[in-house]
């Protein structure tokens, strides 16, 4: 059976729906009380269950049930959130240019980089120039 799909979109939780269901996705899986162990600066543990119950309902989060408490996980597998994430980051940080989020890696991160790092950058960039192709219709940024 195919996984749902989020009623709303990941970049429009607030910060704090936002922070719960990030740290659900660090855990893996638990309940309140993991989730409030958890969090750093955590609000009160009414709180966090209604942010847990709100996520559910909004499609991000699932529950089963184990004897007498609930434990929560995403319904999006960890391997897809990345995307995600990445695409909010573009739009919020870098104003949709990926061009400008790589300059702002390379500015942070170039002095740990070594040749096998840039090695398989390159790479990389190639692979997506060729894999471009097959995107017709797809604007050049």
């Amino acid at each position: 059976m195919p996984k749902k799909k989020p009623k709303i979109k990941l970049e429009s939780l607030p910060p704090r729906e936002r922070q719960v269901l990030d740290t659900v996705y660090r855990i893996g899986e638990g309940g309140v009380a993991e989730v409030l162990a958890a969090l750093a600066d955590p609000p009160g543990y009414s709180a966090v269950r209604a942010m847990l119950n709100i996520l559910v309902q909004k499609g991000f989060l699932e529950y089963r049930r184990e004897k007498t408490r609930y434990l929560y996980r995403p319904v999006v597998p960890q391997s897809e959130a990345p995307q995600s994430l990445l695409r909010n980051l573009l739009e919020t940080f870098f104003v949709g240019k990926p061009t400008a989020a790589v300059a702002a890696l390379l500015d942070v991160a170039a002095p740990d980089f070594s040749d096998e790092d840039y090695r398989e950058m390159e790479q990389m960039i190639r692979n997506a120039q060729h894999a471009g192709g097959q995107h017709a219709g797809k604007e050049n940024r």
